[in-house]
């Protein structure tokens, strides 16, 4: 497949996270207490889009690196591996989410702080997608600025959110109160820490495709 193509795909997929992440933010405070079965999965299917951008979004940016420099073959495979972990967590969550209000049709729990399975996904929300994207981005970073693939801001605003996502591992420590900062899920976690990732795909998306035209 044409190299610019593969670029655009990747770009374009990344458009697409970005999209679907906005529109699932919403259903995530449309209700105090448990929501009704529908918003649930809603989201959940939402975010199943966003896993299926995040896989072309990855695999495009190994591709990239590897076709621009056959010297970065070891990073373009950590991105990738790390790229694929993180989208595998998020579909164990959404799946975990989805089994919440599958046990619990009646809209009685909350899949986010109710049930063992939302406990099972607290770690899953928090330090170990902290500590995926640290790797992913920290690869990307030293990979892309060499190939010259993204911009040396992007390079730098890469190895920035890397470093943040870090300091947010050891918060399982901190329990899980998700009205806290700094705990295993809190808003400092899993929201605040978590976006950036996303702003900076993003970010890849419009200078490829800025470069494309």
């Amino acid at each position: 497949m044409n190299d610019a193509l593969v670029r655009r795909i990747t770009a374009i997929s990344g458009v697409l996270i970005g999209t679907t992440i906005v529109l699932s933010i919403p259903l995530y405070f449309m209700y105090q207490g448990p929501p009704p079965a529908w918003n649930v999965l809603t989201r959940n299917l939402i975010n199943l889009l966003t896993c299926a951008g995040l896989i072309v979004f990855v695999s495009g940016f190994a591709h990239a690196v590897r076709r621009a420099d056959a010297a970065y073959e070891w990073p373009a495979s950590v991105i990738y591996g790390a790229g694929m972990l993180f989208t595998a967590m998020a579909l164990v969550s959404v799946s975990l989410e989805a089994g919440t209000v599958f046990g619990a049709p009646d809209g009685t729990l909350d899949p986010t702080v109710d049930g063992l399975l939302a406990d099972g996904n607290v770690l899953i929300h928090g330090s170990i997608k902290r500590l995926l994207s640290a790797i992913f981005l920290l690869a990307c970073s030293y990979a892309g600025s060499r190939t010259r693939l993204i911009p040396g801001w992007l390079a730098v605003a890469a190895y920035l959110i890397a470093v943040f996502n870090l300091f947010f591992v050891p918060s399982l420590y901190f329990g899980k109160d998700a009205t806290q900062f700094y705990s295993a899920i809190g808003w400092g976690n899993t929201a605040l820490c978590a976006s950036f990732l996303v702003y900076w795909m993003l970010a890849v998306s419009i200078v490829w495709m800025r470069r494309a035209r």
